[in-house]
């Protein structure tokens, strides 16, 4: 059916052409709209891109954690004796643990003070997989010694520079005195600017309100030929209900969904997503009403000459198309520039996937669509009997 329709003489085009100031007004309004979707849309992916960055570094299957926490954020602690009773049960290989903190970072340049995420593990069998500090845990041994993120924002201080002119580099954290002896990459999260890396026994002196009996994660590896289902099931069946067994991908789901549902950030781009799909509506419904306004004599006329009303709406169907994918068009290149611009300035994880350029060509042919069909009811009512 779409087929025969365009095959027909390109009306909806030469509509949406003649009228050039028109045209522009209605392509940078659907960019616009294109623009505040991409943008909020990067933005909240981000977040969450940065908010499970860890999961996707631990090394195991299985994951044990606090029941009450929501997050990585603000992570509770828990019983190191929870993980000993993991072994033992069927499929179970080897555990692990992780400490998690929020420290404070003093830039050593400038004296100010700013938030971290501290990790705490054992040097000698982390429980994170960080490729390019493989070769550096060792240091982790010395009591006081730290990894830094080479890529945390540079308000932390020129660390990486200094680093190399004096090794190690003398620091300061939570009001203690460290010492930065090499750096791995990682990245920032909307709640810390940079990350640290710590053997348990520095990240205990770090936090001294800290049991060394109370873990954060709890980290299980299992054999190659244990059924995932059925470890974790056995493992809910032997722990207490005060702490949860998750495999990587519920980890990571859960994480995503705090984001998401519960936190402000997931609320906010929400909202400021429909606000741009909402804005890009009245936009296109103003631009398709002026037009059949302006021709409501012509539309009359067509009528008169046997043109159904089915074909007169199909028309401006067409119309509202066209618009939507001139208008993607100049929203999308505008977005790759504006998705590298925050990525420089902030150091997040904003980029570009084909699935979120897929959606908002979706909603922005939705978006036009849904203003076509507002738009044909002063279309509808064009009357022959008006003109003649």
């Amino acid at each position: 059916m779409l087929r025969k329709l365009f095959r027909k003489t390109p009306l909806a085009w030469l509509q949406v052409k003649r009228e050039k100031t028109r045209l522009a007004v209605a392509v940078a309004g659907i960019a616009f709209a294109d623009i505040l979707m991409f943008f909020q849309l990067g933005l909240m992916e981000s977040a969450y891109v940065s908010a499970t960055g860890m999961h996707y570094r631990l090394r195991g299957e299985m994951f044990i954690i606090n029941s009450v926490s929501d997050n990585v954020q603000t992570i509770k602690p828990f019983s190191r004796a929870r993980l000993f009773q993991a072994v033992g049960t069927d499929g179970v290989s080897s555990i692990n643990f992780l400490y998690l903190g929020i420290g404070t970072w003093r830039n050593p340049d400038n004296r100010t003070f700013w938030q971290v995420q501290v990790y705490g593990l054992n040097p000698s069998n982390p429980a994170m997989d960080v490729p390019d500090a493989i070769s550096q845990f060792h240091k982790l041994k010395m009591l006081n010694y730290a990894l830094y993120d080479q890529a945390a924002r540079p308000n932390l201080g020129n660390v990486t520079t200094q680093l190399q002119q004096s090794n190690p580099l003398p620091a300061q954290l939570n009001n203690l005195q460290i010492q930065v002896a090499a750096v791995f990459t990682m990245g920032v999260s909307f709640r810390a600017d940079g990350n640290l890396i710590v053997s348990d026994s520095t990240f205990l002196r770090l936090f001294s309100e800290r049991q060394p009996d109370e873990i954060d994660v709890g980290v299980i590896a299992l054999k190659p030929d244990a059924n995932l289902e059925q470890v974790q099931a056995n493992l809910k069946a032997k722990l207490p209900n005060d702490v949860l067994v998750l495999t990587k991908q519920e980890f990571i789901e859960r994480e995503r969904t705090y984001w998401s549902q519960t936190s402000p950030i997931g609320v906010i781009f929400g909202f400021g997503t429909l606000v741009g799909f909402l804005v890009g509506i009245v936009i296109v419904y103003q631009i398709l009403y002026s037009d059949v306004s302006d021709h409501l004599p012509e539309y009359a006329t067509l009528k008169a000459m046997g043109y159904s009303d089915r074909y007169l709406i199909g028309v401006l169907l067409q119309e509202a198309l066209i618009l939507a994918i001139l208008g993607f068009l100049p929203g999308f290149v505008t977005s790759l520039g504006l998705y590298g611009l925050i990525a420089q300035a902030t150091l997040l994880p904003v980029k570009m996937s084909v699935d979120r350029a897929a959606l908002v060509l979706f909603l922005t042919v939705v978006m036009c669509i849904a203003s076509g069909a507002i738009a044909m009811r002063k279309l509808q009512s064009a009357d022959p009997a008006d003109i003649f």
